[in-house]
């Protein structure tokens, strides 16, 4: 696997649930082709993981700052890690909350 790829596990806080803030993620993270998830958390965060090549995982953290119009982002914690070869290759969707 080229060294470019990385897999960044995200919590974003605000005002990110019931404004189609998953939804919208999805169809982001799609976009730029990373593996991963995204769920709601009961604590009213919302987490995620993306894995891909380097810079689309830098551009992903970046437009979630802003997230969908009724959003409010608040903070985003971001660990970026080694590449999680279970995840590669099974393309990016929703989970349940937890």
């Amino acid at each position: 696997m080229p060294d470019n790829f990385e897999t960044a596990h995200v919590v974003i806080t605000g005002r990110v649930q019931g404004v189609w803030y998953r939804a919208w993620t999805v169809e982001e993270a799609r976009k730029r082709q990373l593996d991963g998830w995204v769920r709601n958390r009961r604590d009213g965060a919302v987490e995620a993981v993306f894995l891909g090549p380097t810079e689309w995982v830098a551009e992903m953290i970046a437009v979630c700052r802003t997230g969908p119009p009724l959003a409010r982002v608040d903070d985003i914690q971001a660990v970026s890690g080694a590449v999680d070869p279970v995840q590669q290759g099974q393309g990016f969707r929703a989970t349940e909350t937890v």
